[in-house]
């Protein structure tokens, strides 16, 4: 009998595995899908690489790093090019460059904001003021778009943190909770009152601590070159079973894990695929904590890859891509020139745009989702070539949604949790959605035992 199980092959099962690999335990992992890595996905397409999913991860957060590191793959780690780190709005079907100065939706320059036509008068003079707030000493549960409306307006609503964290989360502003998703700037407000205070006194604290990196890191080979490796070096560490888990029950033992043909007994269980599978399956174990996971909304995403010869794409366009808020949307969300933000992705002679279209698009026939985006780029940057290739992307129900109540909802889960001895949660689905945060909550749910 196993006396570790992980169920879900994404890259947080996979760090589970890793984990418990290196702690001396032979891992049972089930997945239903033949290919493991979740929606870590790396194409290779005419020499260009397209990601399906995650193209690179935060720098800040060190969690992917250290496991890169313990892979023997940090050679292989690159920087984005922020040197060309310039991303435009779409305002009045124009595309306008984001002022200098900005941290996510925060102002931290006077005159770029005041140049800038991304915002009226009485949005800049609000800005200017907000830096005299005074410190909020409890301040209640707000969505996202009511935290940044009280300090900057409705237009930094409507054209930065809309269209910033919709390629993040996929989700509304109004609906996602401000303390769960942006801690950091409810910390901020609670301490100076003011976000661009507080942000300005941060970066003069990192700029002390060590000279500033590059915002994302990659892996030449792609972002499913992690998730090989791993596989690759636990091939005679861990065994696989390809299945469904169907349900999660309480033994003698530890737990029986009843798949559609067949059970596997453990003592510990690593449940680390969506809150809502796991809220499918744990039914049997804990009815509340059941309820609490299903209850977690999920968006999805659909990504379009344009693939071009240099050439036809020459001069009209330049910088990291664009975003488009959704007062403006169309059908894109975003756009990313992939050659400009990373290097080793896209031959000299070819460039690559990688369309990011919402989970609004994730029925829509194929041939629908290229016309329209064809459209929206001859519009916005006057591409009028015919794309080399296309490749569509599809996730159903990936991106977990950390609407208001979140982090109580959070508490509550991981308490209920804690009265299961073997039981351990990981995922997207709790404290944050990024790779970083899956491996770190995978290292946390193995250092428990």
């Amino acid at each position: 009998m196993p006396s570790h199980v992980v169920i879900g092959g994404g890259i947080t099962g996979l760090a589970a595995c890793w984990y418990l690999a290196k702690a001396g335990h032979r891992p049972v992992l089930i997945e239903r899908e033949t290919r493991l890595g979740g929606v870590i996905r790396t194409d290779h397409v005419e020499g260009c690489l397209v990601e399906g999913g995650p193209d690179s991860f935060l720098a800040s957060k060190p969690a992917a790093m250290d496991l890169i590191r313990e892979l023997g793959l940090e050679a292989d780690v690159i920087g984005s090019n922020d040197h060309q780190r310039v991303t435009s709005i779409v305002k009045g079907g124009q595309l306008v460059p984001m002022p200098d100065g900005l941290m996510m939706m925060v102002p931290t320059q006077i005159m770029p904001m005041v140049k800038s036509p991304l915002f009226s008068w009485g949005t800049k003079i609000k800005m200017g003021l907000e830096y005299f707030r005074s410190p909020v000493e409890n301040p209640p549960e707000r969505s996202v778009a009511q935290l940044v409306r009280e300090h900057y307006g409705q237009e930094a609503v409507d054209y930065l943190a809309e269209p910033l964290l919709a390629g993040v989360y996929g989700g509304d502003p109004e609906e996602l909770s401000a303390d769960a998703v942006l801690e950091m700037f409810v910390s901020m407000e609670k301490k100076y009152g003011s976000l661009t205070k507080g942000t300005l006194v941060m970066r003069a604290q990192r700029a002390k601590q060590a000279p500033a990196g590059p915002l994302f890191r990659t892996l030449k080979g792609g972002m499913e070159q992690l998730t090989q490796a791993i596989v690759c070096q636990l091939a005679d560490k861990m065994d696989r079973v390809q299945g469904e888990a169907v349900a999660i029950r309480k033994a003698n033992f530890g737990y029986e894990i009843e798949l559609k043909k067949e059970k596997i007994y453990a003592e510990h269980v690593f449940v680390c695929c969506p809150a809502t599978a796991a809220g499918r399956v744990l039914g049997p174990v804990d009815e509340r904590l059941a309820e609490l996971l299903s209850a977690v909304r999920y968006n999805s995403s659909v990504t379009l890859a344009l693939g071009y010869e240099q050439a036809d794409v020459e001069g009209k366009i330049n910088g990291f891509g664009f975003l488009v808020p959704k007062v403006e949307r169309r059908r894109m969300a975003a756009c990313t020139y992939v050659k400009t933000k990373f290097d080793h992705r896209v031959p000299p002679a070819k460039a690559l745009l990688r369309c990011f279209l919402g989970g609004a698009a994730i029925d829509v026939p194929e041939a629908d989702l290229i016309r329209d985006v064809l459209a929206e780029l001859k519009d916005l940057v006057g591409l009028t070539k015919m794309p080399m290739f296309t490749r569509v992307t599809r996730w159903t129900g990936a991106m977990a949604q950390y609407g208001l109540g979140h982090r109580a909802r959070v508490a509550e889960i991981r308490e209920l949790a804690g009265k299961h001895p073997g039981l351990h949660l990981a995922g997207n689905a709790y404290e944050g959605i990024g790779i970083p945060d899956c491996i770190r909550g995978a290292k946390a749910a193995v250092a428990g035992l």
